[in-house]
């Protein structure tokens, strides 16, 4: 067979050949921009040019610190296309992680949004290795800003080769882009992804029984293009020729609402709090939605009862997955099988839920404390992956040992594993409450408070004991109408028919609020700190 290289050129090429007159629907902070794949394209190689004439060279990170829009979408393909390496700033960020990574990750040139740049300035006199900023904006004059060298991007795009040639010799296995972890403790980690890992990842992502990203698809990635490369939709969907909708700055659940209704989206993708958040604005706005073919959510595991609301009350199709910021992320899809179609709704709204069979290309071990457990959906043990889309270290990092082992990826996800392949995750190693000497599974009782219909949202957390090491107490957001009138015995009721009496919480407690990472996760470590020392903001 022939050995022709697997790199994102053909993506864009492909794009700006067979798809031309499909569109990239953007929004900005001055409205809807709308522009064809032959405008985005030679865009994209407009940026190329000016990158390299600015002193880019291959190797090189440039990192970009924007929402998801057009220009950062060109940025996706112009900075890896010309041989260099795409880092995806996660802007939630601390300043000092942000700082920190930049310096790390040696980045060169930084592309960044207008209302983003207070926050570089805060960095700036920090920052090792940057030799030029470019401030991606709608108005046609430079904010004022303390950032020098800094450039305007539609400016230097105006003054681009619009024919500017990608490089023909670039490796497939050369890194093409590059995202840090949101660490929950610690610095971020940093994962390399390449030119080959990003293409076989996207085909993953088109497979019927994987994302089903099609050239027929209205898709819109609510996850940001900071994390994990937006699921990688962007790779996908340029490739594909799907028609992309960018949900812009500060977006609302109104405003994901009306663009959902608006352009006809037929799958999008976002973690659990984005949907409850949907839902939320759909009880109380009417809104046509019934373009959406699916939903895809991961991040953290979807509550049984908003995969039924969603598919139930509004007949929206939720699709559940499972991946990391070390995996680029798809690993995990819960796509049924033909014969389980014929199962009752509430089996397989109980496959639904789980994380799903493993994608092609992969494989997986789940390891307990005497080998690989066994495949009955009840003995747990951690998740370890390995493919051709699985990060094989962290970059510069002495954690990379921790995590990567023998050829694998462990997780530190603990999960059970049923009779037909469906992965379930339990919680994560360390969140997993310890009582008398058994597991309790924090994740299963969260989903269970979420099934209530007054709960918004829920989080388990341990707490030390004297007795039993260690107990359970849920923290729970009620939904507004609920507030004042459900009790916390109505809840405990609701829980003890469901689960062992050792399990239930020992208390819950009323929160305004739960208190999330910066890509929508429940913070679990603030959220036990604040519980164990009795400061938790209680309504």
């Amino acid at each position: 067979m022939m050995q022709t290289p697997l790199t994102m050129t053909q993506m864009i090429k492909r794009a700006e050949m067979f798809f031309p007159k499909k569109q990239v629907i953007s929004r900005t902070a001055s409205g809807i921009q709308r522009f064809t794949y032959k405008q985005m394209a030679e865009r994209t190689r407009r940026l190329a040019d000016r990158l390299a004439k600015i002193g880019v060279e291959k190797g090189d990170k440039v990192g970009t610190l924007a929402w998801n829009h057009h220009r950062h979408l060109e940025a996706y393909f112009a900075i890896p296309c010309m041989g260099a390496v795409l880092h995806t700033i996660n802007i939630r960020l601390s300043p000092q992680h942000i700082t920190y990574i930049i310096n790390h990750a040696e980045d060169k040139v930084l592309l960044v949004d207008q209302d983003i740049l207070p926050l570089l300035e805060k960095c700036a006199s920090e920052l090792k290795t940057v030799k030029a900023y470019i401030v991606m904006t709608d108005d046609q004059q430079l904010p004022e800003t303390t950032l020098s060298p800094i450039y305007h991007y539609e400016d230097l795009l105006k003054e681009a080769n619009p024919n500017f040639n990608f490089p023909e010799d670039i490796d497939e296995n050369a890194p093409a882009g590059m995202c840090y972890t949101s660490a929950t403790t610690g610095n971020p980690k940093g994962v390399i992804y390449t030119h080959r890992g990003i293409v076989l990842h996207s085909l993953a992502l088109g497979l019927v029984d994987g994302g089903g990203i099609s050239e027929r698809d209205i898709a819109m990635p609510v996850v940001p293009m900071f994390h994990v490369n937006a699921w990688g939709m962007p790779f996908a969907g340029v490739w594909f020729g799907t028609t992309l909708v960018l949900p812009g700055p500060y977006f609302t659940p109104k405003i994901l609402a009306e663009l959902i209704e608006q352009e006809k989206v037929t799958i999008t993708a976002g973690v659990p709090t984005i949907w409850l958040g949907l839902l939320k604005e759909l009880e109380e706005g009417k809104y046509d939605l019934s373009s959406l073919r699916t939903v895809l959510c991961g991040g953290s595991a979807a509550p049984k009862g908003m995969i039924k609301t969603f598919e139930q009350k509004y007949n929206i199709p939720f699709k559940h997955a499972y991946g990391m910021t070390e995996t680029s992320p798809l690993t995990l899809i819960s796509t049924l099988k033909s014969y389980q179609e014929n199962l009752d709704p509430e089996e397989k709204l109980e496959l639904r839920s789980k994380q799903g069979t493993l994608v092609p290309c992969l494989e997986m071990k789940i390891i307990g404390k005497d080998g690989e457990v066994a495949w009955d959906g009840k003995e747990m043990g951690e998740l370890a992956l390995r493919g051709p889309w699985i990060a094989s270290e962290y970059y510069k990092d002495e954690r990379t040992e921790d995590a990567f082992r023998d050829g694998w990826l462990y997780t530190g996800d603990v999960v059970t594993i049923d009779e037909e392949g469906f992965v379930k995750i339990v919680d994560r190693t360390k969140d997993l409450i310890k009582s008398g000497g058994e597991w309790i599974s924090s994740v299963d009782l969260e989903n269970a408070l979420m099934a209530h219909e007054a709960v918004f949202e829920a989080a388990v957390v341990a707490v030390p004991h004297e007795q039993w090491q260690e107990r359970p107490i849920a923290c729970v957001v009620l939904k507004d109408a609920y507030k004042g009138k459900t009790t916390k015995e109505e809840l405990f009721d609701f829980l003890k028919p469901q689960f062992a009496k050792w399990w239930i919480p020992d208390d819950i407690l009323f929160l305004e609020e739960i208190p999330k990472t910066s890509v929508g996760k429940f913070l679990k470590r603030t959220l036990r700190d604040q519980v164990q020392k009795g400061v938790i903001n209680k309504n």
